[in-house]
């Protein structure tokens, strides 16, 4: 067992959109990333998810409305639930999601990323 430093491994990452695990807790990675600009439209169809903002601020689209989510706030999208992740200047975000989740879901795109690094 060792701590964890969040803002050392952030520091770590230098690309957009390429979440990095950090950790496991059972059957879920946790996961740090940074943003900046629009992801795609997606939606896991077995998966949900945790997006928890540790700096900056971003909104998630959805197709009912967007929601904005400052630091320090968190938002869980289900399963089944298309979304779009946005951010207008960079942030960062510890994501807590299942081994099987692919950060793309059910589209394959240039910013899918199957394999993913450990920092």
């Amino acid at each position: 067992m060792e701590k964890i430093n969040l803002k050392q491994k952030l520091d770590m990452i230098e690309e957009h959109w390429s979440p990095k695990i950090i950790g496991e807790v059972n059957d879920v990675y946790i996961k740090l990333v940074k943003f900046k600009g629009e992801f795609v439209w997606h939606f896991h169809n077995e998966e949900d998810e945790l997006f928890y903002v540790l700096k900056g601020r971003m909104k998630m689209k959805l197709r009912s409305g967007n929601i904005a989510i400052e630091e320090g706030e968190c938002i869980i999208i289900p399963r089944e639930v298309e979304h779009k992740p946005v951010a207008d200047e960079e942030v960062s975000l510890m994501l807590i999601e299942p081994k099987t989740t692919l950060n793309t879901g059910n589209i394959q795109s240039e910013r899918t990323v199957k394999n993913l690094d450990r920092i």
